[in-house]
Order: C-alpha cells, then sequence, then structure tokens
C-alpha cells in the first residue's frame, strides 16, 4: 500500500487526470489531498466532481479543507465574503457552475452534494510517521489541539519542526518555480498548476514524485532531488 499525497489542484481538471493515469493509485492505497480543489483554475466543478467520484472508488482517501474551501464556505451564506472570494479566485469557480451567471446567482448552482463534501473535508490528518495539513501546523502544539486557522491559512515561511518529530507534508504556499520545497522537517508539494507549473503526487513511503501540467506533459522523480 502506497501513501499518496495531492497537492493544491485549483481547477485544474486536466492536470489532475493526467496525474490520476500516471499513478494509477489502487483502492488499497492511502489517497491524500491536501485542499484547495476550487478557485483560479478553470474547470473547479470538474475537480469536485472528479474527488466525488474517487469517494466510492477508493475508501482510503482523505481529503483535506484548505483555505480556498474556507472562503467558498464562508461565501455561501455572505454577501461580504462572498466579493471577498470572488477576488482571491472565486469567480473562476462560479464561472465553472454558471459561466453566464451573475456571482450572486451563480452561487445557487451549486449542488448540495458540492457543499456536503466541502463539509465533510477535515483539517489534517496523521500517520505514524507523517502530519499532512493544507497550510502548515503550530509546532508547539499537538494536532488535536491544533486551530482550524492556523492548519488552513499558516504560510510556510519561518516553519519550525513539529514537536512530534513528523515529517509535516503540506500545500498552499506556491512554489512558482514548480519545485516542491524540501526542508527536511517538511515537504510542501502546492507547485503552482494553475500558474504554469505542476500538480505533484507524493508517494511519501518512498519519495517518489509525479507531476502533470494542464498540457497534459507528466515528469517523475524523487522528493530528495528537492532537498534544501
Amino acid at each position: 500500500m502506497r501513501t499518496l499525497v495531492i497537492g493544491d489542484i485549483h481547477g485544474c481538471l486536466r492536470a489532475f487526470d493526467s496525474l490520476l493515469d500516471a499513478v494509477r493509485p489502487a483502492p488499497a492505497d492511502q489517497l491524500i489531498l491536501l485542499g484547495d480543489y476550487v478557485d483560479r483554475g478553470p474547470d473547479s466543478r470538474g475537480v469536485i466532481d472528479r474527488v466525488l467520484g474517487l469517494t466510492r472508488s477508493h475508501r482510503n482517501l482523505i481529503t483535506l479543507t484548505g483555505n480556498h474551501e474556507d472562503m467558498m464556505l464562508e461565501a455561501r451564506a455572505d454577501p461580504y465574503a462572498l466579493r471577498g472570494w470572488c477576488l482571491s479566485g472565486g469567480e473562476a469557480t462560479l464561472r465553472s457552475y454558471a459561466p453566464n451567471a451573475a456571482t450572486s446567482l451563480a452561487i445557487e448552482q451549486v449542488p448540495p452534494e458540492h457543499w456536503q463534501f466541502l463539509e465533510r473535508c477535515r483539517d489534517w490528518f496523521e500517520t505514524g510517521t507523517h502530519i499532512f495539513v493544507h497550510g502548515y501546523v503550530d509546532p508547539d502544539a499537538i494536532m488535536t489541539e491544533q486551530q482550524p486557522a492556523v492548519l488552513r491559512w499558516r504560510k510556510l515561511r519561518d516553519a519550525r519542526p513539529h514537536r512530534s518529530g513528523k515529517t509535516v507534508i503540506c500545500g498552499h504556499t506556491a512554489q512558482r518555480d514548480g519545485r516542491p520545497a524540501h526542508l527536511g522537517f517538511a515537504i510542501c508539494i502546492d507547485t503552482f498548476a494553475y500558474g504554469g507549473g505542476w500538480l505533484t503526487c507524493l508517494d511519501a513511503s518512498s519519495g517518489r514524485l509525479w507531476q502533470a501540467n494542464q498540457q497534459g506533459h507528466l515528469q517523475v522523480g524523487h522528493i530528495d532531488s528537492y532537498r534544501r
């Protein structure tokens, strides 16, 4: 069984499909998605549909909440939050649901099962060797005492090792050169898929990684090549 972790998808369905075709996760593999399924890329609706399909075929699927899901959920009932979300990439998400509708109407086209999916996502996942989050962790707090805002929003800047000694695997802090950030105690695999970079999948057990982009190109490697 592999432990496969995929970084920030951001509506990049073609890259996501290409990555899954290359990695071919087996039903027994642990598959962890680090959040930010929506916003900025062209097909957030298609990404969530694809993830919902994975929930039916992969019993060991873990889906985490990113800050963009956080904003989308807040925008559902708050016009002020809706405006802020649209300025942070939410407009592209709403176009994937209702291409020609005003934002206040487009958000009503999000299917109930998509809202239910967003509500079910968790803030962190932990194994005997790794901690998986979208943003980062409070290095001094045990995981059951972490604040959701930290796990969803904290950047990798000035990061310190977690008190557990486990390796933290995260997204959120975009690596605009398309290369994962490997700090030893932490690995960031947000490799800027929506901005012309790559969508990354890391096998946390072996260190092997795969990257796909929106043109359908693929490259493979090993996380040790990116150690800083």
